[in-house]
């Protein structure tokens, strides 16, 4: 079990949903997703429920401190050997899907 995983079980007062806005994605991640036969849906709905991935467990709270405060959320999670980036803006306008060299 990594970090980030063992953190989350062991947090009592994790947010539950976060809104994301638009949804807008890279052409990068988009192929990313398309090549695995994966669909954004999957992870977008991950993300949207405080599920941030591979994050370490210091980002990990970071992510569930910036719901409660309102502050940029970022999350990662491995498309085979690729990582996508899952990023929703403070003030909850907009959520990207994008790789991390296309930031």
């Amino acid at each position: 079990m990594c970090e980030a995983d063992h953190y989350m079980k062991r947090s009592k007062s994790r947010p539950t949903q976060l809104r994301l806005g638009r949804v807008v994605a890279t052409g990068g991640a988009l192929e990313v997703l398309m090549d695995a036969g994966e669909s954004p849906a999957k992870y977008l709905d991950r993300h949207s429920a405080c599920d941030w991935g591979v994050v370490d467990a210091e980002d990990w709270r970071a992510n569930d401190n910036a719901v409660a405060m309102g502050s940029r959320v970022l999350s990662a999670y491995m498309i085979g050997s690729r990582k996508l980036w899952i990023i929703t803006e403070a003030d909850r306008s907009a959520t990207t899907l994008l790789l991390p060299e296309e930031y």
